[in-house]
């Protein structure tokens, strides 16, 4: 992202606490998200990335005695108030998961319309169109378009991720939430699905949770470090990487420890 491109915060995190009964696991984090871009969450294991990347959906709110405070803004609304549809909210930003969870007894074709359908979306034309348009995001297309029909579990890992992402962008969403997409993949699938974070960003801004410091340095714009419930630092991925403000961070990325 150059200089010159504007700068238009899609998501702002503001005083963003979250509590499993009375344990704090994430403290007062504040954090704005620009459109269209890629951004890495990372830390140790346990440090709250993944817990404060299911709170941007709402879904702690199925997590019984699971709190969050403070406000999480979408184009300017707090998806927690009052009047906020969760179902919507989940339409708008858009979740993939570590394992790849296609639904087993739907073909490739139905997993992507799943959320569609789901929608009130009947017309047939409309729903071959957007599933095309949806795999091809994905870079899934060629491989699938002769078998849409078949179940989705006779895909490979990689390509059941990938079917996951063209179901998640379906829909539309303006956010996708990736939770350590590739962690279960061979490097090949992973190299796909990391090639495939900088096309889709020009059409949805993506936060990814990851353990992988080398993936976090090729495909995000900005990286924010988590530990022990605490956001440490936030920043361009090149600044965090090579020349950290927090000595913690720097610790991290470094390897001494996590």
């Amino acid at each position: 992202m150059t200089a010159s491109t504007p700068q238009k915060v899609i998501l702002s995190a503001q005083d963003v606490a979250i509590y499993y009964g009375t344990k704090d696991a994430v403290r007062h984090v504040n954090l704005d998200v620009v459109s269209n871009t890629v951004n890495a969450l990372i830390g140790p294991s346990g440090c709250g990335k993944t817990t404060f990347l299911r709170a941007i959906n709402r879904m702690h709110d199925v997590t019984p005695n699971t709190r969050v405070t403070g406000k999480i803004l979408l184009e300017g609304e707090d998806i927690y108030a009052a009047d906020q549809d969760p179902v919507t909210i989940r339409r708008r930003i858009g979740m993939v998961f570590q394992k790849p969870n296609p639904f087993p007894t739907m073909s490739i074709y139905d997993n992507v319309a799943s959320g569609l359908k789901l929608a009130g979306v009947r017309d047939r034309k409309i729903l071959d169109g957007i599933v095309e348009q949806s795999l091809r995001q994905a870079a899934l297309w060629e491989e699938v378009k002769d078998r849409l029909k078949t179940p989705a579990t006779g895909l490979s890992g990689g390509q059941q991720q990938r079917l996951c992402i063209a179901r998640a962008l379906a829909v539309q969403p303006e956010i996708l939430l990736m939770d350590e997409p590739t962690s279960a993949l061979d490097p090949q699938s992973t190299a796909r699905i990391e090639d495939l974070l900088g096309e889709l960003k020009k059409d949805v801004t993506i936060l990814i949770v990851t353990h992988n410091m080398q993936q976090a340095a090729r495909v995000s714009d900005t990286t924010s470090f988590f530990l022990i419930g605490d956001l440490v630092e936030h920043g361009p991925t090149d600044q965090i990487f090579t020349n950290p403000k927090d000595k913690r961070t720097e610790g991290y990325i470094t390897g001494r420890f996590g």
